[in-house]
């Protein structure tokens, strides 16, 4: 068993979905691949419970195993099932009418500070922010942005994907995922200083 699992480990993506498409068991290594991903992403995007969380991860892996068939290799894997979670997150807020009514987020206080840290070495010295030494506080901020601004800051500095990847995921060219994430920062920076953070020129 260890064997079997140590020989799924070492496939790539494309390849582990491919198998998956002949022998339907091994699509359980895909769960595993990506299911505590996943997990996080939408646990860092929402302000579900632990209960709700694991219903829409759910409903994400039964929409990968019925559209594994329709996934095409020139997209990253990764991309794709991004995709589909991004998608089934929207769902569920439409659902149940709760997309604007966030007023904190279930992300971890070190996933807070990363953040942050991230968003300001990404940027101008000089337009930095003074943050407050209060995770609970950002993640209020954070909850402020508008969803579109929220989750393109955490897709690109917490599950550290690149422009393409992003592009990918949220189907939008890269010279747009790029306005939104300089608008994203801009709108935190607002934020922060109505907040009474002041800005740093150090």
């Amino acid at each position: 068993m260890l064997f079997k699992k140590q020989k799924y480990e070492n496939l790539s993506d494309e390849e582990l979905v491919q198998l998956s498409l002949k022998d339907k068991d091994s699509f359980y290594y895909i769960v595993q691949r990506y299911g505590p991903k996943i997990l996080r992403y939408i646990k860092r995007t929402t302000n579900v419970s632990q209960e709700d969380a694991e219903d829409i991860l759910q409903e994400i892996f039964i929409k990968v195993y019925r559209n594994l068939n329709s996934y095409k290799p020139y997209l990253p894997f990764s991309s794709w099932i991004y995709r589909i979670a991004h998608n089934e997150v929207i769902n569920h807020y439409h659902k149940t009418k709760t997309y604007k009514e966030m007023s904190r987020l279930n992300i971890e206080s070190e996933d807070v500070k990363s953040l942050v840290e991230a968003i300001q070495e990404d940027g101008d010295v000089q337009d930095k922010v003074i943050f407050l030494e209060n995770a609970e506080k950002i993640k209020e901020m954070l909850a402020e942005l508008p969803a579109k601004y929220r989750e393109v800051l955490i897709l690109r500095y917490l599950e550290e994907k690149s422009y393409n990847e992003i592009s990918d995921i949220l189907r939008k060219p890269p010279g747009s995922v790029a306005t939104l994430i300089n608008r994203a920062k801009s709108r935190l920076k607002k934020i922060a200083e109505q907040h009474g953070l002041k800005e740093s020129y150090e």
